[in-house]
């Protein structure tokens, strides 16, 4: 049976490689240098590998000591994190929520889906963390976000470690200058036909539903730009540079924030928004009104319903 790694000499190791040399290792720690150095002697025959070497005067890290320090500064960042957290005199009465967001959903929306926990009963901390679909779920699979929020659910099948609830459905609509919106709302879908456009990169959700809806509508616009960032995409519509799309659970949003119109809306096209949570976790009191406002606004609103 394998030893279980003492933290203790993990810890002293940490505070050498960090320091730079064991004497200010040591002298941080309050303990001799020789005591020091045998603990780390003790964690490396644990481990069977050695983590420094003698280069002259100074003591460097082998390519074992770079791994163990890189895993060291994620157990005791983590392990003062956690002592912060306690000692927070409002954490009885406050509920921790870590949630991770997709890069490509719109900040309004981001907000509007998270209202209903920020506006209820219980006080939460929220911790925002955006990032990439699959970065993100594997952040959920070490437990380390409680929540994530995306415009797709998790991909059925296998022994899935999470479910995907359907928060809401936005509709989309076409947004531009006044100056585009007068020029290219009447006879709105048809007036699109070589209109400027802002659309997002091919491997967003949304792309491929409104390329069907182009074909389906037999309109060819002139696609003068891609965006991966939807703000950016919306910053250059502000300027005037194409018309763009944009799911919107209020028209305001947009508009207002933007300075744009509305030029028409596109039929038949929603974006759909998920809460992506770890079935272990959903006992978490935060996650599971999360979930329950998306059930309560599909029986209040079937129009955003999947």
């Amino acid at each position: 049976m394998r030893e279980l790694l003492n933290y203790k000499h993990l810890h002293y190791f940490w505070a050498v490689a960090r320091e730079g040399g064991v004497n200010r290792a040591a002298e941080r720690l309050g303990m001799s240098a020789q005591t020091v150095s045998g603990q780390i002697s003790k964690l490396e025959r644990a481990l069977g590998k050695a983590l420094f070497t003698q280069q002259g005067r100074n003591l460097v890290l082998t390519e074992a000591g770079r791994v163990a320090l890189q895993y060291a500064d994620q157990i005791f960042m983590l392990g003062e994190t956690l002592q912060e957290t306690l000692e927070d005199e409002t954490l009885g009465s406050t509920i921790r929520l870590a949630a991770g967001i997709t890069d490509v959903l719109p900040k309004t929306v981001s907000y509007r889906l998270l209202e209903p926990v920020l506006t209820g009963e219980q006080r939460v901390r929220l911790i925002c963390t955006e990032g990439a679909f699959d970065e993100l779920l594997a952040e959920l699979a070490l437990h380390r976000l409680d929540v994530v929020l995306a415009d797709r659910p998790v991909p059925a099948g296998g022994q899935q470690p999470f479910v995907s609830t359907l928060l809401a459905r936005c509709p989309v609509m076409i947004f531009g200058t006044a100056e585009l919106c007068g020029r290219y709302r009447h006879d709105f879908p048809r007036s699109l036909a070589r209109a400027p456009m802002l659309l997002p990169t091919r491997d967003n959700v949304l792309r491929s539903q409104l390329e069907q809806w182009f074909e389906a509508e037999n309109i060819k616009p002139d696609i003068v730009g891609e965006f991966e960032d939807g703000a950016l995409l919306k910053t250059f519509g502000r300027q005037g540079v194409g018309l763009f799309p944009a799911p919107s659970f209020q028209v305001d949003d947009i508009t207002r924030q933007f300075e744009v119109e509305v030029a028409g809306e596109v039929s038949g096209v929603f974006e759909h928004y998920y809460a992506i949570a770890n079935r272990r976790k959903l006992q978490h009191s935060a996650v599971e009104v999360l979930m329950r406002s998306g059930s309560e606004a599909r029986e209040s609103d079937p129009s955003r319903t999947a």
